[in-house]
């Protein structure tokens, strides 16, 4: 079965993400990224993302179908659906909290669920964003992951995710990122 990874983030997640994916062999899994940014800020973030990674490093900025084997980051809000073969990516111009939106993405992760094998990981961040997407997903035996509080720069998201499902595994980096090789390679 293919593979899809969500990843949301906000205060110190760039590095954070950096740490979890620079030397990450995706195995043709597709990885899309919600980190809360600026759009201004997110090309150049993308970029040089792209060069610090092993694997192929893409911008969302437009509709269109995502590849395999590979990591996106949204620079709007973004939801996929099913399209054909491949998932579609959706540019979202709801009026959201947080941007590029963590639920949004998470929330659109339930359409895939019966043609992909997904995990979904919630790190840093500030406010509550993505709980409860995170939540919805674990409802349908998602593998889902919060980051836990002393390897989060703020712990506010991941915090969250824990209040409203008690059972949420909490890892610290360096067991996410292990938990995701393993869901990679299996």
């Amino acid at each position: 079965m293919k593979k899809l990874v969500l990843i949301g983030a906000s205060t110190g997640g760039p590095s954070h993400l950096k740490t979890l994916l620079e030397d990450i062999d995706t195995n043709g899994a597709t990885i899309v990224i919600a980190q809360h940014m600026n759009q201004i800020f997110l090309p150049s973030f993308a970029s040089q993302f792209d060069k610090d990674c092993k694997s192929r490093v893409s911008l969302i900025e437009e509709d269109g179908f995502l590849e395999e084997d590979g990591i996106y980051i949204c620079r709007y809000n973004t939801s996929l659906d099913r399209g054909y073969s491949k998932i579609k990516a959706e540019i979202n111009n709801g009026e959201f909290a947080f941007s590029p939106n963590v639920d949004l993405l998470f929330n659109s992760g339930l359409k895939l669920i019966r043609d992909y094998s997904v995990m979904a990981i919630l790190m840093t961040g500030i406010g509550d964003d993505g709980a409860r997407g995170l939540f919805e997903l674990a409802k349908h035996n998602v593998n889902v992951i919060g980051q836990d509080a002393k390897s989060c720069v703020v712990f506010g998201m991941p915090k969250r995710a824990k209040e409203l499902n008690p059972n949420l595994s909490m890892q610290d980096l360096r067991e996410i990122k292990l938990s995701l090789c393993n869901f990679l390679k299996g």
